[in-house]
């Protein structure tokens, strides 16, 4: 059955099996059938295309099995062949290769973590061999669990902010050195209070990087081992959001699909969750910037041999992984405009 994967305000790309179909000069906030299947695209934002900025995650150079589940049979799982490339090695260069084909060229990039398999230098030096030299300054990282699992330390200097034209990044680091559960210091919330706060009083809005995704403020039950940031700090986190009106939405990767809660205390504020580079679907991201407001933009790799690993994939956890790791077309593509008034300081 035909796929649509991506939906932007002037483009979409539907998968008839295997097969990319992208559609080009269309028009924003319109619908469209291709294929036999039916989208509208995204409202574009008014004013100025002002930046671009993109992101993956979880690309997990050193990996040699996808399907893994410790302790578990859950199904079929998948190698590259003998004498065949690494399969994390081909999904990233696939997407390294897409990121700097965009026009116009990327002014960012961001990677959320899990860099690696098994948190080894030898394996951080390969993501940086992959993604350094295409991207220079342009590069901003932060590690994932998987990065911390066994006690190295590299790519965890934290928060980090990045000012590209007309948006502001924060960098948040979610890492408990040798555990999968996530969470955040209180130097690091703090630091993102302050940040959001100057943000609101110079008109800028910001968008929240980290790898692991918040515990729902909503829930009916907390759970302490909770695979995201624990219960805890995700209030905290929620907490600045819900004082920091600069604060457009919160960007994770950890959990390998593509899904966007809403939280009662936020609105309309996005909390996001984006598939990996390394199976199914094959992803990374894209944030168009505007004067009044930023488009979220999914692409599934393409590159014909990323795509041919992607779709064994698709057969991962007795075939269900799609399910799970798809999500839904407002999961992958959507627009996030300002909580408050642009140039105009905080909208209380």
């Amino acid at each position: 059955m035909p796929e649509v994967t991506t939906v932007a305000d002037d483009a979409a790309v539907v998968f008839v099996g295997a097969q990319a179909r992208r559609y080009d000069d269309l028009e924003p906030d319109t619908d469209y059938t291709f294929d036999g299947v039916s989208f509208r695209t995204l409202p574009r934002p008014a004013g100025e295309r002002l930046a671009t900025v993109c992101t993956v995650n979880d690309v997990h150079f050193g990996e040699t099995e996808a399907g893994v589940i410790e302790g578990a049979d859950v199904g079929e799982v998948f190698r590259s062949e003998p004498g065949e490339e690494p399969y994390p090695e081909v999904m990233n260069r696939g997407a390294v290769a897409e990121m700097r084909a965009l026009d116009p060229p990327v002014d960012a990039v961001v990677v959320k973590g899990d860099l690696t398999a098994t948190g080894t230098r030898a394996e951080y030096q390969a993501f940086l061999d992959c993604y350094g030299p295409a991207f220079g300054t342009r590069l901003h990282h932060v590690w994932g669990n998987h990065d911390g699992y066994y006690g190295e330390r590299f790519a965890d200097a934290g928060r980090q902010q990045v000012d590209v034209p007309g948006a502001r990044l924060a960098i948040v680091d979610t890492v408990i050195p040798r555990s999968a559960t996530g969470g955040l210091s209180r130097d690091e919330l703090d630091w993102l209070d302050d940040l959001g706060a100057r943000s609101s009083a110079d008109g800028v809005p910001v968008l929240v990087f980290g790898h692991h995704h918040p515990w729902s403020p909503d829930s009916a039950t907390r759970e302490p081992a909770y695979f995201g940031i624990n219960p805890d700090d995700s209030d905290a986190l929620v907490a600045v959001f819900v004082r920091r009106r600069s604060l457009l939405g919160y960007f994770a990767g950890h959990t390998h699909r593509n899904r966007v809660r809403r939280f009662s205390a936020t609105g309309d504020v996005p909390w996001v969750e984006v598939a990996c580079v390394k199976d199914f679907p094959g992803a990374w991201a894209e944030y168009r910037v505007f004067e009044g407001g930023v488009l979220q933009v999914f692409h599934r790799i393409s590159t014909p041999d990323a795509l041919a690993w992607s779709e064994k994939t698709r057969g991962m956890f007795g075939g269900a992984y799609p399910f799970y790791a798809f999500g839904e077309v407002s999961d992958r593509n959507f627009p996030i405009f300002p909580r408050f008034s642009t140039g105009a300081g905080e909208n209380r």
